[in-house]
């Protein structure tokens, strides 16, 4: 394959000027929205001042035997948009362009894109819909008076593709197949990880290494589980919002504030203060002497401060929810340190199968493991926000909370458990909270048999753990 493979790096300008180019009939609809147009846009903004920016990759088949047509493989999404974003600036602003080198570069490319817009033909509904929607969009952007000449230039010019041209039709999506195989390996976490160390300030470049030490001690599957299920759902339910599958689509929920290159806008000030205290008090000679060092105060629902302080987080909270989640399968009448009432640890010891007279077999089952890891994920956000206090109280009630889904549903999907959630919210309670009361005065309704999907015959009802357990403490008559 290696002598059939021709690599180059080109910029936007010659890449929309390449003869021939084509959209294969087999190709996928266009799929990119106005979330991705603008995510575009901000790059440019936040990357105008480099002397390149890398756009991504694109791969061509170029069947010599049959035509010169540059067949788009991979990357007709970034393409088309790119169309559309160049497209939109030779309508709105050419004419009026104080650059003569611009407009005549705008000129020659606008041939080329009237000869490719002819070839294309986009028989599906979504890929019209979108390019309108689209065009629309980039329309609205260019012609903004803050995107300036300098935005075009970097645009046409500074940003880049690396594109792989190959002449055999078969290799070509072997070798697409074999660049998209590693997003096996470009998991949610790694596109995070990527991201994230491109926004290490120059004055951290030293620390890079030490500080994504933790990260890298941790098995992929581990970070999988870390975000997937107990980071992106918290921060999402939190948010109101469904958290059913964290996927690539989502990592925006984890980038924030460069807090050394952002305006200084209000709402960063004390994000600012707070990372430059931080490392001020450990850098002190009075560590030498006290050997105290100080965490940065990290919450599950404050915003992310991009570069070291992700990597920061992603370890504190590996470790903090790995100690709560192995004190809760644990027998112990202590809790992270806290000594729990009877009824809390008859809950734990219950739903971990360590309690020999209420044996609760069907914890194994998928549907109550959808129900634990509510309950799981809501006890960790609690503990992140209120430490310790009323801890057995708050096992009570985010438990009756949690296993009323259970008791009422007599199969508990995925969806069952993120509606549940969504339609009974108690993590935008807690993210609202001041006082641990305000979650723990939460009204919860008592059930009775006639709510009991899960226990179909009143016998059975009467032999259910959790049964027991709601009506020892009085949520079920």
């Amino acid at each position: 394959m290696a002598e059939a493979l021709d690599k180059d790096i080109i910029n936007v300008s010659t890449l929309l000027q390449l003869v021939d180019l084509t959209i294969p009939i087999y190709q996928r609809p266009y799929k990119w929205t106005a979330r991705n147009i603008n995510q575009l846009f901000q790059d440019i903004e936040k990357h105008k001042t480099k002397s390149a920016y890398r756009l991504g990759t694109i791969v061509f088949h170029q069947d010599d035997d049959d035509t010169e047509a540059l067949n788009i493989v991979d990357g007709q999404q970034r393409t088309l948009t790119l169309v559309l974003a160049v497209f939109a600036i030779i309508e709105q602003r050419k004419d009026n362009l104080e650059r003569q080198d611009l407009a005549e570069q705008l000129e020659t490319i606008s041939e080329h894109l009237d000869d490719f817009m002819q070839r294309q033909h986009f028989e599906s509904e979504i890929s019209q819909r979108n390019l309108h929607q689209n065009y629309l969009e980039v329309r609205r952007l260019v012609s903004r008076h803050e995107f300036t000449e300098h935005h075009i230039d970097f645009l046409l010019n500074k940003c880049e593709v690396v594109t792989f041209t190959l002449k055999d039709i078969s290799e070509a999506f072997q070798f697409f197949d074999s660049q998209n195989a590693r997003g096996k390996d470009l998991a949610p976490h790694d596109l995070l990880k990527a991201y994230h160390l491109r926004e290490f300030s120059e004055q951290e470049e030293s620390l890079k290494s030490f500080t994504v030490a933790g990260w890298e001690a941790l098995e992929s599957d581990e970070l999988a589980a870390l975000f997937a299920e107990y980071l992106y759902r918290i921060r999402h339910w939190a948010l109101g919002h469904s958290a059913r599958y964290f996927g690539k689509n989502d990592i925006g929920l984890f980038k924030g504030v460069n807090v050394d290159n952002i305006e200084h806008f209000p709402y960063v000030e004390s994000l600012r203060i707070t990372h430059h205290y931080v490392d001020e008090y450990n850098r002190q000679y009075h560590r030498k002497i006290d050997a105290q060092t100080r965490r940065f105060p990290f919450h599950l629902d404050q915003m992310i401060i991009n570069g070291r302080r992700f990597f920061e987080m992603a370890s504190h909270y590996q470790a903090q929810i790995s100690l709560i989640v192995d004190a809760e399968h644990g027998s112990e009448p202590y809790f992270i340190g806290h000594k729990l009432t009877d009824n809390a640890q008859l809950i734990l010891q219950t739903l971990n199968g360590s309690n020999k007279q209420l044996k609760y077999p069907a914890r194994t089952r998928t549907g109550d493991k959808y129900v634990r890891a509510i309950f799981d994920c809501a006890l960790i956000f609690y503990i992140d926000k209120f430490g310790d206090a009323f801890l057995s109280s708050a096992i009570e009630k985010l438990f009756i909370w949690a296993y009323s889904l259970r008791i009422k549903q007599q199969v508990v999907q995925l969806a069952t458990m993120d509606n549940h959630v969504i339609y009974h919210n108690v993590f935008r309670i807690i993210k609202d909270a001041i006082e641990p009361s305000d979650v723990l005065t939460i009204a919860l309704n008592t059930l009775t048999d006639s709510d009991n999907k899960n226990n179909l015959r009143k016998a059975n009802a009467a032999k259910d753990p959790l049964v027991k357990l709601f009506k020892g403490m009085k949520y079920y008559e």
